[in-house]
């Protein structure tokens, strides 16, 4: 047996039922691990002890089946889990093995029973496209092994896309699950900031990130952000809203759906194989008996530069609190608090978080703040207004998750440049606040998944699965596997 054959609601239903129990489903994870992950490497840690014996517990237990009831997903290592390490990719964390408590997103799984497989890899404190940066190993994308799963949430997208398990929890700061899902070919959701409670998941620019899942379905998707979505007053940033039956929008069809092609998302540095797969999803959509219209939102030009510096800015200030004093890396042999500070910090962390603390304090300090910083605000103010006037008259917008296909391992990590760059389609929608989801939209010449983004309106993230429900199911893209090898 194998996940691969299931959906999520194909999978609870047959739990519910009582053809498969959770042990059944563990181990059908368990193995699939066992037989691919030495390849993909998608997995920090994996708790096989624990997972069975909550199996166990789940199968002998006399209450009603939750909704995820021995669903078999994937944490991102940034997420708190009580009694499981969580690294967030780094030396500095690699001994951090108790959290003593959950983040409130995994408590709300743990709710509706569904099973923690493990933690999965990153780039080092979600700083990084490529997942290369973790400091334990790299990522592979299961399409090509040679190729990165894309950042940070690499590890999140390829366990998904190898069959490993059924979702997976993602972080996304500037594109951290889109630009991996388009990589790996899945679904990828960046809920509305504020939908999803940040209250455990670890930091990196607080105004800016937000978690989601990745599946390999719309459905799926839409399924497990019902359980994720909700007011948390533990998190001050939680918007106290109901949260809708989002999987109530993929009956409807999209008859009549304004489509708005922003001119810049298929600009310079878009590849010629992106742009054509974008122009044959607007074709289907047109069939479908949606209209679309290019339209211009002259400031997204700015979004990227805007974007890193509000992000190192808030990230150098997030990392601080990591000094070696009250977990995490100390260094052994120093003669003072200073230099146990210096030395437990430039011996934690990598080189690439170094490079963004250095970059957003120089942000932060005298004679930048205002130039740099404060300007970069202004600017992410005029881009969330573009997008407000485009939303006036457009249901959603479209174009391109990545403006390229996926990496080749160490293709960028020596130039950070090209790295930050790669972020430009995907970055505008976190200075936005907006949802945004990326589904598969074909394939390039060299067999890698090509993703198509959706933008909706804050909060309307039916509208968003609704518009690519449609496509999904007009289309075969999710329907291919990668040829990994094992039980596909």
């Amino acid at each position: 047996m194998s996940l691969n054959n299931y959906s999520i609601k194909e999978l609870v239903k047959s739990l519910h039922k009582g053809d498969l129990t959770a042990v059944d489903t563990a181990k059908m994870s368990l193995d699939r691990i066992k037989e691919v992950d030495d390849q993909v490497k998608a997995f920090i840690t994996v708790e096989e002890e624990n997972v069975l014996a909550e199996a166990k517990k789940l199968d002998e237990s006399k209450e009603a089946k939750g909704r995820l009831f021995g669903v078999p997903g994937g944490i991102k290592d940034n997420v708190m889990t009580k009694g499981v390490k969580t690294t967030c990719a780094s030396n500095f964390l690699a001994n951090f093995d108790d959290p003593l408590y959950n983040a409130t997103l995994l408590e709300k799984l743990n709710k509706d029973q569904a099973l923690m497989i493990g933690k999965v890899n990153m780039d080092e404190f979600a700083m990084g496209s490529t997942n290369e940066t973790s400091a334990f190993h790299p990522t592979y994308n299961p399409w090509d092994l040679n190729r990165v799963p894309g950042g940070s949430s690499g590890g999140s997208a390829a366990a998904v896309a190898a069959g490993e398990v059924m979702y997976a929890i993602g972080t996304d700061t500037g594109g951290s699950i889109r630009q991996p899902a388009s990589f790996c070919g899945v679904i990828g959701m960046k809920p509305t900031y504020g939908l999803i409670s940040r209250h455990g998941v670890v930091a990196f620019a607080p105004s800016l990130d937000q978690a989601g899942p990745i599946t390999r379905t719309v459905e799926d998707n839409a399924y497990v952000l019902e359980t994720l979505a909700g007011h948390d007053e533990l998190d001050a940033t939680s918007a106290n809203r109901t949260v809708p039956k989002y999987t109530e929008s993929l009956k409807k069809d999209v008859k009549g759906l304004k489509i708005a092609v922003p001119k810049e998302f298929l600009g310079n540095g878009v590849s010629e194989e992106v742009r054509e797969s974008v122009m044959n999803a607007l074709k289907m959509y047109e069939l479908l008996g949606a209209t679309w219209e290019e339209v211009s939102l002259p400031h997204l030009a700015y979004a990227d530069a805007a974007y890193y510096i509000i992000a190192n800015a808030e990230g150098a200030s997030s990392l601080a609190r990591f000094d070696g004093v009250r977990y995490g890396k100390r260094a052994d042999e120093t003669e003072d608090m200073t230099e146990m500070l210096k030395k437990s910090r430039g011996e934690g962390f990598g080189e690439e978080v170094k490079r963004r603390i250095l970059l957003g304090t120089t942000m932060l300090s005298s004679g930048y703040r205002d130039t740099h910083f404060a300007k970069a605000q202004q600017v992410r103010t005029l881009i969330k207004n573009d997008f407000a006037a485009a939303f006036e008259h457009y249901d959603v917008i479209i174009g391109p998750t990545t403006p390229t296909e996926a990496f080749k391992i160490d293709e960028t990590l020596q130039d950070p440049l090209t790295m930050y760059t790669s972020d430009i389609l995907t970055v505008p929608v976190n200075l936005a606040g907006l949802p945004a989801l990326s589904v598969p939209c074909g394939y390039s010449e060299a067999g890698l998944p090509l993703g198509l983004q959706i933008i909706g309106k804050h909060f309307d993230e039916s509208t968003v699965y609704r518009a690519a429900y449609a496509y999904e199911q007009a289309t075969n893209h999710h329907k291919k596997r990668p040829d990994l090898g094992g039980a596909n």
